[in-house]
């Protein structure tokens, strides 16, 4: 895991990732959604983007970049899905073309 002080981007980019999770976590209660994690910070601020950032600057917020081989196995993983999909749909086409010729 990283700390987000390398950019201006990288911290940009998590602090609004993390204030919509606080959002959908302000929106989900009571609905069920266990899923979603509660602001980590006491505030006075009830704005999810003002909590993201005190969850920063109290040491959080951290995000794993990952390593190219990373992604290549990511890609590799949704290429093998795409084709299982691709590959149940021709299967259920043969089926539906063999009852038509029936």
């Amino acid at each position: 895991m990283h700390k987000v002080g390398d950019s201006k981007f990288t911290l940009v980019a998590v602090t609004a990732i993390r204030a919509r999770e606080i959002n959908e976590y302000y929106n989900g209660l009571g609905s069920g959604h266990g899923a979603l994690i509660p602001p980590q910070v006491t505030s006075l601020s009830n704005k999810s983007l003002s909590l993201a950032m005190e969850e920063l600057y109290q040491g959080k917020l951290e995000f794993h970049r990952p390593t190219p081989e990373e992604l290549e196995g990511e890609r590799l993983q949704a290429e093998a899905l795409e084709q299982a999909r691709q590959d149940a749909n021709s299967d259920l086409d043969a089926f539906t073309d063999a009852l038509r010729d029936a």
